[in-house]
């Protein structure tokens, strides 16, 4: 029994090796996510536990007819710092609840950047603060989500 006990106390003693740049990998794991790329979502910085990303709104891929910032591009951009805020600690997630108040509306091009960061993180689940700013800085939007921790980035520490 001591021996089966050894060999896999040493197979756990294994470690991943660990990232030295979190946000460079982070940044590079999102470089192959077609959606993220495609819709132009900019990673801007990263932090253990807090991400920011932004995108520079055009009226003519944005608006919708009443010529405003659709609000689904809007929620498309707040989903989009979670997972990069989940990566911040290593935790692979996936959104179980999401709310947005809708501050004010865009009705001229902007770069609407969102700013998160984690409130609670437990061993399953994970509650994320945000903000939604345009670049007079005014106040667009408040999110608040819980996600679901489905897996961990083992090269990414949980604390950096």
């Amino acid at each position: 029994m001591t021996v089966i006990f050894s060999a896999v106390r040493r197979k756990a003693m294994i470690a991943v090796e660990q990232v030295k740049d979190v946000p460079a990998y982070i940044r590079q794991m999102y470089t192959d996510n077609n959606f993220m790329t495609k819709f132009g979502v900019h990673i801007g910085e990263i932090k253990c536990g807090s991400a920011e990303v932004s995108i520079d709104v055009d009226p003519a891929k944005h608006f919708n007819h009443r010529d405003i910032c659709h609000g689904g591009v809007m929620l498309a951009l707040a989903d989009s710092v979670l997972g990069v805020t989940g990566a911040s600690v290593g935790a692979v997630v996936a959104t179980l609840n999401f709310s947005m108040n809708f501050i004010k509306g865009v009705h001229e091009p902007t770069t609407l950047t969102v700013r998160s960061h984690i409130k609670h993180s437990g061993h399953s689940t994970m509650v994320i603060e945000a903000e939604m700013t345009d670049s007079k800085k005014n106040l667009i939007g408040t999110i608040l989500t819980t996600m679901f921790v489905v897996d961990r980035f083992k090269e990414i520490p949980a604390k950096w």
